[in-house]
């Protein structure tokens, strides 16, 4: 018994040496939150570990306001510049959260039906507002100059796509049913699939260009799944800089009649003279010489 017992202490003697190196370095949390009325808390550093944001959610709302419980989202920073809650300007649930590629800023679907959308920087302060509609899914792509709302779901599929270099929408359109959604790596496409068991009828893949246009469709008996291919997206070069190679290569068009070109007028053509026999060529010049 004594034997067992001392080898049960020489396995828990490494952690108790952590426990005490750690006292006597009095080591101290950067940022400290308390969370009230919260079941579960979904934890989303950024790029470089300097922002947290944390949605506590509670499976019941108090207030019966939402029939999908209490959420409320949280900012937490490692320089201790921000503890506290994102001010959202709706009220209502925190639909979905996501930081962009560059890990400076992050975008929050929130609030009651219509939901809103905002994009906000490190720093806590709203950057851009992205309207309202039936969204409850945002996704930024590999590159963060785009980003997509979208409602999926239980909702009808809207899709609104931004440029957030230039803060403007570039394109709607619609994937009703969808049950997955992904940007490529290069950042050009977005790719939604309908996959069972979620839907058992339906089901196929949806890709679309940057701007919403639709690119690629094809149906399946029965999908489960669907990704790209993993690739880094540091392969790809901007998208800015694909447009422009694009357009280097456009055929330069003639100019018409008018603008300085000579048109050369073309003889039309003639058409193939009449078979004749030998005799009727020689009393042809007979005839001419009389």
């Amino acid at each position: 018994m004594w034997q067992h017992l001392s080898q049960s202490l020489r396995v828990f003697q490494p952690v108790f040496r952590y426990l005490l190196v750690g006292k006597k370095c009095k080591v101290s949390p950067v940022a400290r939150r308390s969370f009230f009325r919260c079941d579960t808390v979904q934890l989303k550093w950024n790029r470089g570990s300097t922002g947290l944001l944390a949605v506590a959610q509670a499976d019941v709302d108090k207030t019966n306001q939402s029939y999908y419980g209490e959420s409320k989202l949280n900012y937490l920073t490692t320089n201790g510049s921000h503890e506290g809650l994102v001010p959202l300007r709706k009220e209502g649930p925190i639909h979905d959260v996501q930081w962009s590629c560059s890990g400076s800023e992050f975008a929050v679907v929130y609030g009651f039906m219509p939901a809103s959308a905002t994009l906000f920087d490190k720093k806590c302060h709203p950057l851009l507002e992205l309207g309202s509609g039936p969204y409850n899914t945002v996704r930024w792509n590999p590159k963060g100059k785009f980003l997509c709302l979208a409602g999926f779901g239980n909702l009808p599929g809207d899709m609104a796509f931004w440029d957030y270099v230039d803060k403007k929408n570039i394109g709607t359109t619609k994937a009703e049913w969808s049950v997955t959604s992904e940007w490529s790596p290069d950042g050009c496409y977005f790719m939604t699939a309908t996959t069972a068991p979620r839907l058992q009828v339906d089901n196929g893949i949806k890709i679309f260009h940057h701007n919403g246009s639709l690119y690629f469709k094809k149906m399946f008996d029965k999908l489960y799944e669907a990704q790209w291919k993993p690739e880094s997206p540091d392969r790809f070069g901007e998208i800015a800089e694909l447009i422009k190679s694009v357009d280097s290569l456009k055929v330069t068009e003639t100019k018409s009649q008018g603008q300085g070109a000579v048109s050369k007028k073309t003889a039309p053509p003639q058409k193939p003279a009449a078979y004749r026999p030998p005799h009727a060529k020689a009393a042809a010049a007979v005839q001419a010489e009389v």
